[in-house]
């Protein structure tokens, strides 16, 4: 415990779109930080944070993965995030354990599809940002630009607290608007930056940029705001505090930028010390009694409180089995000791406990308050679970994700490929929670849903890979659902007589939209009409009904029932007549209930040379689009539409056709919409037919 100081922790993600540079600046930082000798290059698939062999193939990351640097005697753990929509798990449950971030724009593109919601998720947290402006020194990359993107599209709020010095490939440092110092190098992986006085053309702007953050700062500090009405110059303690406070507080966003990969990482790091908050600068956790969950308990960063934990994500290792990493959020955990898992109710044994660089494993005794670790072989826990003391227990909010858009059938091609690949799916299941795995079972086909085809197309690699199963895959189906736009009632009742005792189950149930609120069961029963014993029956009755679907075989979503009458019989009835009855009931009031179909509509950022605009609409068009926007690069046209994910498939080499190879697009979940009856019909009747040949 000699080395450790709470106060002196940083627990930072890095986010951005993908290809923004995230893995190339987190190889900067350890490289700058001395944890590592060299810097990784993502194309040349030898950087440390991307160490699956299917990221260094392609050239992106695909799991966040885990370090920690030291820093002016500071500790900095560090998540680097991927960028393709498809993982956006790995953000979303990596920023609800994080302290900040530092988010990454590409300075040729600024604020692009995939940088909004990374954003998006960081307010779900009130998570304090850093934005670093990367690539500005490539051809195409402009500062202001990108500093204007984010303030149009993201925040208002956001501060340069660092302009460059030069334009594109002359970039040559930057000048400190807080300090008023500029920090030159003439090579990018130079050892030091030089301190210098602030270019005589650069002077105007760089106070302008002062006078507008110091403006905003004090504004929260009334000691402050009277010196500076007063004319009275801050102290640069006074300003750097002052900033602190208010990025902490989420009232502002500081920008930086830079190329990347090498010496002006090191102001990089100088922000994160000087203004990043540690972890006993964010509010206290908030949990609740396990025992009763009305009762609000808040926990502080600090080792003085009951040991408590969030376990934010499941992994695999080939050589040490399950690995869980958790948040330490008060309290000292030390290894070969006992814990609660409070979120199911189980004892866990700790036995290793491990610092994580990348794939790379340090055993560790002792972890504190704050800090960020994986524990080895944990057996009842997954992802959202709440750790802590058995005596002092707690329960955190778990983590919410979405649910898949996109599904396809998966089939072993021998026997001894079957239980390899149970094995293989059920492990995936652990890690990913936007990753699911059902059965048809009338064709006892086994079916995975994900949130994209690079998301399966992984999960099928990484079966060949980890666990040598060849599979047959289908194509991807798109996960539609159903749902009612109306009210209705209708009956439902079982009734059979077979010599002994028979089965009688009668009820009446009223179906009505819910939009957006997922599935409702309301009981409305009075006077004893249904026994209470049989209430449970009808609810699951109701709920396997939705699973199956009604229309077309999809799950009905946001409807709400509620059973408000129905009769039983002395000896006949049981649960089982009563859910068939729910089962038939429910199914008759949808179908009166005006029963439509959903599919999932995806937002989707077009990028075409602007000679190809025509060209590239026609074809968005033809394919259910809605276009929200057209705007302009350099040399480019940006489209903004909304999409059907069942008209993108293979759009990626449909894009390349019309543009010779020099188009591009990505895409995102954005909501589900109802299908046009016309195409809606054509679904119903293919999946009827598919039925009929099974």
């Amino acid at each position: 415990m000699a080395d450790y100081n709470i106060n002196k922790i940083r627990n930072i993600g890095i986010i951005a779109h993908i290809d923004a540079g995230k893995t190339t600046v987190t190889e900067g930082v350890l490289f700058t930080t001395g944890r590592t000798h060299k810097i990784g290059e993502v194309h040349e698939g030898n950087t440390v944070m991307d160490w699956m062999d299917q990221e260094r193939e392609r050239g992106i990351t695909i799991t966040s993965a885990a370090t920690t640097c030291q820093w002016r005697e500071h500790q900095i753990n560090i998540i680097d995030t991927p960028g393709h929509v498809d993982f956006t798990v790995e953000v979303e449950r990596s920023l609800r354990v994080l302290d900040s971030a530092v988010v990454i724009f590409d300075g040729k593109m600024g604020v692009e599809p995939q940088s909004e919601t990374v954003w998006r998720q960081a307010d779900k947290y009130s998570v304090p940002r850093i934005c670093f402006i990367n690539k500005i020194n490539q051809t195409g990359g402009d500062f202001e630009k990108s500093l204007n993107s984010i303030k149009e599209r993201l925040t208002h709020n956001a501060f340069p607290i660092h302009i460059p010095i030069g334009f594109e490939k002359d970039i040559r440092g930057v000048v400190n608007v807080v300090s008023m110092k500029a920090y030159t190098y003439k090579d990018f992986m130079d050892k030091d930056l030089v301190e210098e006085e602030i270019p005589n053309d650069l002077l105007e702007k760089a106070n302008q940029y002062r006078n507008q953050l110091l403006e905003k700062v004090v504004e929260s500090d009334d000691v402050l705001l009277e010196k500076y009405l007063n004319g009275d110059e801050l102290t640069n303690e006074e300003f750097i505090s002052a900033i602190r406070k208010s990025l902490i507080s989420g009232e502002i966003f500081l920008v930086m930028g830079g190329d990347g990969r090498g010496i002006i990482v090191k102001t990089i790091l100088d922000a994160i010390v000087d203004y990043l908050p540690s972890p006993t600068e964010v509010k206290p956790i908030k949990g609740f009694d396990v025992k009763d969950e009305s009762k609000e308990i808040a926990r502080k960063s600090s080792v003085d409180e009951p040991f408590s934990a969030l376990a934010f994500k499941i992994a695999t290792d080939p050589f040490v089995g399950t690995l869980t990493f958790f948040r330490v959020y008060s309290g000292v955990l030390t290894a070969n000791s006992y814990i609660l898992n409070s979120s199911k109710n189980e004892k866990e044994r700790i036995g290793r406990i491990v610092r994580m660089h990348a794939n790379h494993r340090e055993d560790v005794n002792t972890v504190y308050a704050g800090e960020i670790a994986a524990a080895v072989g944990l057996k009842s826990t997954s992802t959202g679970d709440t750790l802590c003391d058995n005596n002092k227990s707690i329960l955190f909010e778990s983590i919410t994700f979405p649910e898949p858009v996109i599904n396809m059938a998966i089939e072993p091609k021998t026997k001894a490929d079957q239980e390899k690949m149970s094995i293989a799916l059920s492990k995936f299941v652990q890690e990913d929670p936007t990753f699911k795995v059902s059965s048809d079972l009338e064709t006892n086909q086994t079916i995975i849903a994900g949130m994209g085809e690079l998301h399966l197309d992984i999960i099928v690699d990484r079966m060949k890979r980890e666990f040598s199963v060849e599979a047959n895959v289908g194509k991807p189906q798109v996960a539609y659902k159903e749902t009612i736009k109306g009210t209705a009632k209708a009956e439902g009742k079982y009734i059979r007589q077979s010599g002994g005792r028979g089965q009688y189950g009668h009820v009446w149930l009223e179906v009505e939209t819910n939009t957006d609120k997922g599935y409702e069961f309301i009981n409305k029963i009075k006077g004893g009409t249904i026994p209470s014993e049989y209430i449970p029956a009808i609810n699951k009755g109701v709920q396997e009904a939705f699973s199956k679907g009604i229309l077309a075989a999809y799950p009905v979503v946001d409807t709400k029932v509620t059973l408000y009458d129905g009769s039983f019989h002395d000896v006949d009835s049981s649960e089982m007549a009563f859910s068939v009855a729910a089962s038939i009931a429910v199914q008759e009031a949808c179908r009166k209930a005006d029963l439509v179909l959903l599919e999932p509509i995806m937002k989707v950022e077009v990028i075409i040379p602007d000679n190809f605009l025509g060209d590239a609409m026609g074809d968005l068009m033809s394919k259910r689009a809605q276009i929200d926007n057209t705007s302009d690069r350099p040399n480019l046209k940006v489209i903004d539409a909304h999409v059907p994910l069942a008209e993108m498939f293979g759009y990626a080499t449909q894009l390349r056709s019309i543009t010779q190879g020099r188009g591009t697009y990505t895409m995102e979940f954005a909501h589900y919409n109802e299908v046009p009856k016309n195409i809606a019909q054509n679904i119903i009747e293919d999946r009827s037919s598919a039925n009929r040949r099974k």
